[in-house]
């Protein structure tokens, strides 16, 4: 594995902020293509709908 870094204890912090900055501007794309599908919103609301009918189902049958 060849070492692409400068001497020891001369660090670059360039290259770590330029890889920083890619990834920040990576980010927000993912997450908007991840919120324009419809598919995991509609799934968590329907488990909660599913958990809510559960724990209401349980607690009648606890209580009859």
């Amino acid at each position: 594995m060849a070492n692409n870094q400068a001497p020891q204890g001369n660090n670059d912090p360039a290259g770590s902020t330029q890889m920083f900055r890619a990834f920040v501007d990576e980010a927000p794309q993912g997450r908007q293509a991840a919120t324009t599908s419809g598919g995991p919103r509609i799934g968590l609301i329907l488990g909660v709908v599913v958990a809510v009918a559960v724990v209401a189902a349980v607690a009648w049958l606890a209580l009859a």
